[in-house]
Order: structure tokens, then sequence, then C-alpha cells
């Protein structure tokens, strides 16, 4: 479906999505309300993200005109990592062993189909604890998984049902990586994985990417990874939360914010979106320190939402998504909030990392 609809948009044939009006904005009435909304969008749809996105369900970072979609996210994470060290080259500089060393334990918030949790595992050696609201999504993470690690452990030969996981879950990668998913609600995620008084923390890294903004209780998310995370380390020792997400631009007039956030917000079922300096503030709240200032990499990630737009110019998609609803029809139209938002400058994306003192 995606490479016919690439094809008909290289065509010059008009696009379907113009056709349908903008729904107008709905209120997502209370938290739980819209927590049941995610969830059920991600059950639904999580099958045609893979179709149109692949293993990564996050925007890409393009650093030359001819990368690929899959390139472009595969950069994204790799910036991460070196933001997480300081900068670029900043342990060469400084002679500190690279973040993440081998053994890891990262917790991927809100971690879709694994692309991530299977990238850390594989290429960095990571043990990660992927979580997940949708049950749909854990399904298709760990089949992922235990595909990828057969291939590797029999030269690209293996059963994928013969991966089996250890007994606490992880699936085991060659290289000494691990990775395995759990459906569970990130608002809850501090009592399930709570060690109990006096014992060590769980995680070295709290890894979430383009899911906080879906969270209605920020406060309660940073507190939470607070808790979770080793600290009282520095450079590669200390406690890390990797941030990449979704932004408004500060200073906004009402009208702006109608015109080029209420879509999006409304599509992409969000709360509300933050600016940077309120998520350097909550996470500075909670105990947290900056390392490093935060990045807005908009520019270079904006062309991710041109070629979406490309890729859902299938009439049947559309008619898929009108036959769930209206959010589905929000939601497909929030591809073309977004390119607004980013060509006016109302929509931002930044990338962040704090320590744990």
């Amino acid at each position: 479906m995606a490479q016919n609809a690439t094809a008909a948009a290289a065509a010059g044939l008009p696009h379907p999505g113009d056709q349908y009006e903008i729904p107008s904005v709905e209120a997502h009435g209370s938290f739980d309300s819209l927590k049941e909304r995610i969830k059920k969008h991600y059950e639904i749809a999580s099958d045609y993200y893979y179709s149109l996105w692949g293993q990564h369900i996050h925007h890409g970072l393009f650093r030359s005109a001819d990368e690929t979609k899959e390139q472009a996210q595969a950069n994204l994470i790799d910036f991460l990592l070196e933001i997480s060290n300081g900068g670029a080259g900043a342990e060469a500089e400084t002679g500190a062993t690279p973040f993440p060393r081998p053994g890891t334990r990262v917790l991927d918030v809100g971690c879709g189909l694994g692309g991530t949790s299977r990238f850390l595992a594989r290429e960095r050696g990571c043990r990660v604890t992927g979580i997940t609201i949708s049950g749909r999504q854990v399904a298709m993470a760990r089949q992922a998984t235990a595909a990828e690690v057969a291939g590797l452990a029999a030269g690209g030969a293996g059963d994928a049902a013969a991966a089996a996981a250890t007994a606490d879950g992880f699936l085991a990668y060659p290289g000494g990586g691990g990775a395995r998913f759990l459906e569970l609600d990130a608002e809850t995620m501090r009592a399930h994985f709570d060690p109990g008084p006096g014992a060590p923390a769980p995680f070295d890294c709290v890894w979430i990417t383009e899911a906080l903004s879906h969270l209605p209780a920020k406060e309660g998310f940073f507190a939470a990874a607070f808790a979770l995370l080793r600290g009282g380390g520095a450079g590669a020792d200390a406690g890390l939360l990797v941030i990449a997400d979704w932004f408004k631009a500060p200073g906004l007039d009402p009208a702006r914010e109608a015109a080029d956030l209420r879509p999006i917000e409304d599509g992409m079922l969000v709360p509300r979106l933050y600016t940077i300096d309120e998520y350097v503030g909550l996470a500075e709240q909670a105990g947290f320190r900056l390392r490093g200032a935060p990045v807005d990499i908009s520019k270079d990630v904006a062309r991710t939402w041109d070629i979406s737009w490309s890729l859902v110019s299938s009439p049947a998609l559309w008619a898929f998504a009108i036959s769930q609803g209206r959010d589905g029809l929000a939601f497909l139209q929030a591809f073309r909030a977004m390119r607004r938002g980013y060509a006016n400058g109302s929509f931002r994306y930044a990338v962040m990392c704090f320590e744990k003192p």
C-alpha cells in the first residue's frame, strides 16, 4: 500500500486527504477517557504504523537529502546517544567511557513496536525493558525481537519460535544485550518496578521518545523516572533520563495555537503541547540536573511529515480511517497539521538529557 501511495504522489495525482474536511476539534474530556482513546488507537493502528514507518514509529533526523526514512530514524537514536554523552566527541575529549556501557539497564517508555529497544540491545549491549499501553504493540515487539534474535544467533537462518526468553522475560542477543516488553501504563511504572525500601534502583537510564507528550500527568512521570533511576554518579556513571518529544514554540498567541496546534493535539491524542522550558522546569522540580542545553532539531526532522503525507495518499486508507470514526479522520488530517506547524515555526521537535545527581 505504501509503495502504491508513494507512486501516486510522485505522479502528481490529487491527494485524497484534500477532499475531506478537517474535523472540528473535540475536547479530550477526562484523562482516563483520553488514555482509553490512545490505547484503542494503537490497538487498531499499530499494524498500519509498521507498514508505513517500519519498526521505528518516531521522527527521522535527516542529515542529507538522499537518506531514507529508516536511515533517518536510526540517526535520531544515534543523536540521542550523542547528547547523552554531552555532545559530539565529548567522550573522546574527556576520556570518559561512552554511554551506554554493555549491560546498561534501560527502561524504554512508550516503546511502540520495540525498534529502539532492539537497537540498544543489539548495537550497545543494553538490557532494555520496553513498556507500552498497547497489548498489540507488545505482541508485535516480542515477535520482531524473537525473529531478530533467532536470525542473529543462527547467522540469519534461525527459527523465531526457538528464541526462548530468560526467566525474567528477556530475549538475549548474541552480544550480551537483551530486550523484553510489557503491557504497562507509564503512569503506573513507579509502583510496578519499585524495588522496595533500601534496594538498589532498577534502571540506569529512562528513555522516552515521542511518548511523554501523550501522558496527562507529566509531573508524575518525572517523579517516577527519578525514583527508578540510580543516582550519585557522574558522566557514564550517572542515571540518565533521555527525551525526544514534540513541543510548541514559546509565546504563541491564541489564534496561532488554535490554527496550528489544536489539530495536532486533537488528531494525535495529546492533552496539550508543552514548551521545551516547561519540560526542563518539571525535570528540575523532580530533582534532575540538565546535561547540556536542549537541542531543537525541528528543521532536521520536519521532512518526516512530508514523506508521511505522501505515504497516506491511498483512498482505501482514508476510507478505513473514516470507518473508525472521527478520531481516524482527525489522525490522518493531523499529518497535514504537522507539516503546517513545522513550516510556521509553531510546532517544534527537541531532544534533551538529564542526569540524577
